[in-house]
This record gives C-alpha cells, sequence and structure tokens, in this order.
C-alpha cells in the first residue's frame, strides 16, 4: 500500500490549550477512522518549524489519502498538504530501472 504523509497547520488559537487539543485530535481521528478504514496509521508528530503535525499513514490510493486531507481541513486546520513517500530502497529501485 503506498504511504503519505501529511502535512498540517494550525490556527494559532488552537494550540494554545492542551486539553482542547487533545480532544480536537481525538475527534479527527475518529472522523478518518470512520470515513478511511482502510487507512494503516503509522505515526503521528508534533514538529518545530512551519508546520505543526505530521502524520504518517498508509492508503490503498490516492482517494483516500485526498480524504484524509480533506477531513483534516474540515476540522479546522488552516493548511494540510498530502505527499506520497516512496521507500528508499525502490527509490534506488527505480533509478537503477531508468539508468539501464
Amino acid at each position: 500500500m503506498p504511504r503519505y504523509v501529511l502535512m498540517t497547520r494550525l490556527s494559532p488559537d488552537a494550540l494554545h490549550d492542551a486539553e482542547t487539543r487533545r480532544t480536537a485530535g481525538r475527534q479527527w481521528m475518529e472522523r478518518v477512522r470512520d470515513a478511511c478504514p482502510e487507512v494503516e496509521w503509522i505515526g503521528h508528530y508534533a514538529l518545530l518549524g512551519p508546520w505543526d503535525f505530521m502524520d504518517l499513514y498508509d492508503a490503498p490510493d490516492a482517494e483516500t489519502a485526498q480524504k484524509v486531507s480533506l477531513l483534516s481541513r474540515a476540522e479546522g486546520a488552516v493548511a494540510a498538504e498530502s505527499w506520497q513517500a516512496l521507500p528508499y530502497e525502490r527509490y534506488l529501485k527505480a533509478l537503477e530501472d531508468i539508468s539501464r
């Protein structure tokens, strides 16, 4: 299954209270699991820099990844980007294939 990276930025108002953030995060995850039960979660990380959170997950296709991103925006993210990630060894294999 393809791996995806979801980068999320929240409004500053959403980041001041830990309990509110925890509740909002759980609600978002429940909505995603209901709408996209086939998604397999790898990790959820808080970040330094321009993005607040990074999620790694496997999804069967780009349409499902799009739903995850849309749900992030629907639940209050001011920005969300989804990227497909290729494991490094598969990248090297692709590079070898085109180098021949």
